[in-house]
């Protein structure tokens, strides 16, 4: 049994929408069900989902009989960070770190430092790694030698 530090679900399927509309040419819109039929995502959650990032501004709408999805920015421009933020508000791995809900134990707690330096970490990696970075090798290329075979 493994205990998880869990990506939302939102997020993940953002992602996937994300990263399904920058396989697609630039100018081709996607209908919100191919997109749910492509990546295994119930379509009304989806629904939802690309409203929130249209109003984060990652994805644009078009509307008539060839409208649908397609991305606002370039994949270059667009980073794991960008699509989760706007899903899910800022990523704090603690609440401690979340200058809204803060800790009534800070004055005396002596974890902060290992939490801020986690959260550093998370976020330079999801701030670095945009959605272009990942036309390069599926997980299947990499999970044989990452640490993640080993967690099984």
């Amino acid at each position: 049994n493994m205990a998880l530090m869990q990506i939302p679900r939102r997020a993940d399927y953002g992602l996937r929408a994300v990263i399904y509309l920058s396989d697609q040419d630039p100018e081709k819109c996607c209908a919100i069900g191919e997109i749910a039929s492509k990546q295994g995502v119930p379509r009304k959650f989806l629904e939802k989902i690309i409203q929130d990032l249209v109003r984060g501004g990652l994805i644009k709408s078009k509307r008539g009989s060839a409208g649908g999805y397609l991305l606002a920015r370039a994949p270059e421009q667009i980073s794991f960070c960008d699509v989760i933020e706007a899903l899910e508000g800022p990523i704090a791995v603690n609440a401690c770190l979340d200058q809204h809900l803060g800790c009534d134990q800070l004055p005396r707690c002596t974890m902060i430092g290992v939490w801020s330096e986690v959260q550093d970490k998370i976020m330079e990696v999801l701030s670095r790694t945009t959605i272009a970075g990942l036309r390069q090798s599926p997980c299947r290329d990499i999970i044989g030698s990452s640490s993640l075979s080993s967690a099984a």
